[in-house]
């Protein structure tokens, strides 16, 4: 705090007359005068300030000496209180190393190194300019929001891009974006530009970070302009980002649609007037606005043979430079809003209420009390807003709150650039909304692209597929598989397979489960027509057969074929046919209980009627011979009842079987993996098989006595006929065995259809068939003289 100012400006730019430094020199003097004029602000107090030369090692030191012994060229008293500067992070981390033993504070406008907010190293550190921690993030995010997962990073050896280039490793790597290559450039080495050069040309990333400071960036894009580098999106650090000097024709491959995030802008009433008001009068013994002035107008306030002589009247408003930008502030906000932060922690400071002070509550102090260790304790503290409605309180670190514009270079054919804001990045918002693109705002692409960039290593992994980490190459270039079979993954870069459940299984793609499809022996397709048309055929043979018996049940063909038992096993062979169909159809509860009990009671009656006959046969033979009266043990109720007890029996089976562990509808997936067989299950193997048995039995009894009877005189050859259609039912269903245990699915089904309907053909065919061939087509036959005209004589 000073009664005065320094009349001669020393200059916190640099040897080459940074007409950028001077102009955040002369923001402070306008700031301090704004804060001085202001009544409210430090009332009956006035500050007073002094500019160093913050460029090399011997003014640094110089102007922390100064700091310490308050010395000052033009005899202004006072210990300095606080120190704004540096531009540079590492000037202003040599600075804070001095100054920080006697707990003078530091603000720095422009220093964004994340390691200076390590307080144990710099505790008498503030800012007013975002630490690049947050620049990172918002870097991170926004190639995050693109989708750039393989980037490169081009970065200068010195502090500010060395710590930012290794936070930014750290951060991507966070969220999955991998770094190609860090390649550090050098302003004399020219290995290390050609080495830049080469893996420019070579990598496979679209995407380039040029992490630099100003100084370095003009350099390196100056030796770039040699190289024809295209194809690449390149984002800038905010060091750059915004300096629109940078443009030219020569650079516009590089720098079109470069984007970065850049210090918000920013308005400030008055400031451009005064920077443009400027005039080397009002400094006269400054020998750097003399020198500047003489660079912007190439004049020499010397005597020279080779430019014209200065006036000093010369208007600053026909000079495009930075320091004559006036258009918008950005960096001369945070110059600003430090000068303002002094102002207000001393304000606090002085305050007193009651003997107190009302924000520490310790004794109060009066202005010639003031010390910068007291200062330093309320500038803590500080919350305010400036005039130009700019907030300023730091978190325990001395860090502001983050706040940038996402800016967009859109350069024009001449080489001049349009630096458009496309987005902002505020850390005061919630997680997922500090970073945002504005509204229909148009987007140049680098690259000479009309669209985003791709930038991956690998695409992802699609749908389908599963990722698996390569260990040999970084964690983006990862590899992709296609999920095994019965498994899915329905997202991108799936890390595992999922398997589908039991009745669902992948689609072609394998991106989701699908319900298997269901199959069964229906009526619709082609073998379930053909089995229900030949068992249609069998009813209608069946039924056909009957009317001809019935029309003709008067002929000697018929009577001596028992009428009465022909009949019963036409009427079984019916239901026979019948029962074939209940196996055709989607399974349900009652048909799989239908099917196989209709099936095995109906088969029953159909041999128990051929038995029957057969025995009639062997009896009525029997009953010729002298002295034998054997058919009135088997006449006509004999006969109805051996039929009634073999049913019977089996209606029992049946009865146990379906009341002890019925058949019933399954879902069968072991046959194969990609459907589901509908089918019924037997419940009971025991039951199943019992009833099959039983059915076996009678055939084969049916079978033993027809072929013993097979020699009898031909007029009653029908035992000849059951005797072959017994041999074509066993045969039928002893090689339906195997086929029904190794067919997989409806092919069970079907195999049981066919050897139903094959068994009761060969009934129907063998037994039936000739006699109604008789009847039809040699009616002279059907005749009992005929018939008896066979018999041979009786032997005794």
């Amino acid at each position: 705090m000073q009664n005065g100012r320094a009349d001669r400006i020393h200059g916190i730019f640099k040897r080459r007359w940074n007409d950028r430094e001077l102009k955040f020199a002369r923001t402070v003097i306008f700031t301090v005068e704004e804060i001085n004029k202001d009544t409210k602000l430090l009332p009956n107090v006035r500050l007073g300030y002094r500019l160093f030369n913050g460029c090399g090692s011997e003014n640094l030191i110089r102007a922390a000496i100064d700091a310490v012994n308050g010395e000052n060229s033009k005899g202004c008293s006072g210990q300095i209180q606080a120190l704004l500067g540096h531009s540079s992070s590492g000037v202003s981390k040599i600075i804070n190393i001095i100054l920080s033993p006697l707990s003078i504070p530091q603000v720095s406008h422009l220093s964004t190194c994340a390691c200076l907010s390590d307080k144990r190293l710099y505790p008498t550190f503030f800012r007013t300019v975002p630490s690049d921690q947050f620049q990172i993030i918002g870097l991170v995010q926004l190639m995050k929001y693109f989708d750039w997962r393989w980037v490169g990073i081009i970065y200068s050896s010195v502090l500010y891009s060395e710590k930012g280039t290794a936070e930014f490793t750290k951060e991507a790597k966070k969220v999955g974006i991998c770094v190609e290559y860090r390649l550090p450039y050098s302003k004399t080495n020219k290995i290390k530009l050609n080495t830049i050069v080469q893996t420019l040309r070579e990598s496979s990333s679209k995407v380039v970070l040029l992490f630099m400071s100003l100084s370095y960036t003009k350099s390196f894009l100056s030796e770039m302009e040699n190289y024809n580098i295209t194809g690449k999106q390149w984002l800038g650090s905010e060091s750059w980002i915004t300096q629109a000097d940078l443009s030219s024709i020569e650079r516009q491959n590089i720098l079109q649609g470069a984007m970065g995030f850049a210090l918000p802008q920013a308005s400030i009433p008055g400031l451009g007037e005064f920077l443009l008001s400027l005039k080397p009068s009002d400094e006269p013994q400054s020998a750097v606005i003399a020198a500047i002035w003489e660079k912007f107008f190439d004049c020499s306030f010397s005597p020279s043979n080779t430019s014209a002589m200065c006036t000093g009247t010369e208007d600053l408003r026909t000079v495009s430079s930075d320091y004559t930008d006036v258009t918008h502030f950005r960096a001369e906000n945070n110059v600003y809003k430090a000068v303002y932060l002094v102002a207000y922690a001393l304000h606090t400071l002085l305050q007193c209420k009651n003997g107190s002070n009302p924000t520490t509550g310790k004794p109060c102090v009066n202005k010639s009390q003031v010390r910068p260790k007291l200062v330093l304790e309320h500038i803590k503290y500080v919350n305010f807003t400036t005039q130009n409605g700019a907030k300023v309180f730091f978190d325990e670190n001395g860090d502001s709150v983050a706040q940038y514009d996402l800016v967009n270079w859109q350069m024009k054919e001449d080489g001049s650039v349009e630096i458009v804001s496309i987005g902002q990045y505020d850390t005061s918002f919630p997680d997922g909304k500090k970073f945002k693109l504005k509204d229909n705002i148009k987007i140049v692409w680098g690259g000479n692209s009309n669209e985003v960039i791709r930038s991956v290593c690998r695409e992802p992994c699609p749908p389908g597929t599963r990722k698996a980490i390569n260990k040999f190459k970084p964690v983006c270039c990862f590899d992709c598989f296609e999920c095994p079979e019965g498994t899915i993954s329905n997202q991108t870069n799936s890390p595992d397979c999922l398997s589908c459940p039991p009745e669902f299984w992948p689609n072609e793609k394998k991106d989701q489960c699908l319900p298997k499809p269901s199959e069964y022996l229906s009526y619709e397709e082609i073998m379930g027509a053909v089995l229900t048309g030949f068992g249609c055929v069998g009813v209608f043979l069946s039924l056909l057969t009957s009317i001809i018996f019935l029309t003709h049940k008067e002929t000697p063909i018929v009577k001596a074929n028992n009428s009465e038992l022909s009949f019963l096993l036409l009427f079984s062979l019916k239901l026979c046919f019948l029962c074939s169909l209940t196996f055709i159809g989607r399974p349900s509860e009652w048909s799989c209980m239908l099917r196989h009990t209709a099936f095995g009671i109906t088969f029953v009656l159909c041999i128990s009627c051929v038995l029957g006959k057969t025995i009639v046969v062997l009896m009525a033979f029997r009953a010729t011979l002298p002295g034998r009266n054997v058919m009135k043990w088997f006449g006509p109720i004999q006969q109805r009842l051996s039929v009634l007890t073999f049913t019977l029996i089996q209606v029992v089976i049946c009865v146990l079987w379906l009341t002890i562990n019925p058949p019933f509808p399954e879902m069968n997936m072991k046959y194969y993996k990609e459907k589901i067989i509908l089918e019924c299950a037997l419940g009971s193997a025991v039951g199943f098989w019992a009833v099959l048995s039983y059915i076996g039995l009678l055939a084969v009894l049916c079978f033993i006595l027809a072929f013993l009877a097979r020699k009898l005189p031909d007029s009653f050859n029908e035992a000849k006929l059951i005797t072959f259609s017994m041999l074509i039912f066993c045969a039928v269903w002893i090689a339906f065995i195997p086929a029904y245990v190794s067919s997989p699915g409806k092919f069970t089904v079907a195999v049981e259809i066919f050897a139903i309907l094959a068994s009761s053909f060969g009934l129907l065919a063998c037994i039936f068939f000739p006699k109604c061939y008789i009847i039809i087509f040699r009616p002279e036959q059907n005749s009992k003289k005929h018939l008896m005209g066979k018999i041979p004589p009786r032997t005794l």
